[in-house]
């Protein structure tokens, strides 16, 4: 993914569960050749993902973004992340 649709993802995720005081979080995680991943918390606790080709690619999407902080995954950002019965349904399914 181009760093400029990356961009554009990471700004509709901002724009859906941002709030003005409070910044969207980042976690950049490589994800081997595929690249890396971007996981999104928003401020009312949602959570997304953009794929780009690198982790290069990732971190200059982020800097790039106003209201969004890059995070690691400390006891803050995994507080703010709210995982729903859905979520975790689904993840169960996964490891059946």
């Amino acid at each position: 993914m181009s760093d400029l649709t990356a961009r554009k993802r990471i700004a509709e995720f901002v724009k859906a569960h941002g709030k003005p005081d409070t910044a969207v979080k980042a976690v950049v995680e490589p994800i081997g050749r595929a690249g890396a991943r971007i996981v999104l918390v928003g401020a009312d606790g949602a959570m997304g993902d953009v794929i780009t080709k690198d982790v290069e690619t990732a971190t200059r999407a982020v800097e790039a973004e106003q209201g969004v902080e890059q995070a690691e995954w400390d006891r803050e950002t995994t507080a703010a992340a709210k995982i729903g019965p859905a979520h975790r349904r689904k993840m169960a399914k996964m490891r059946s």
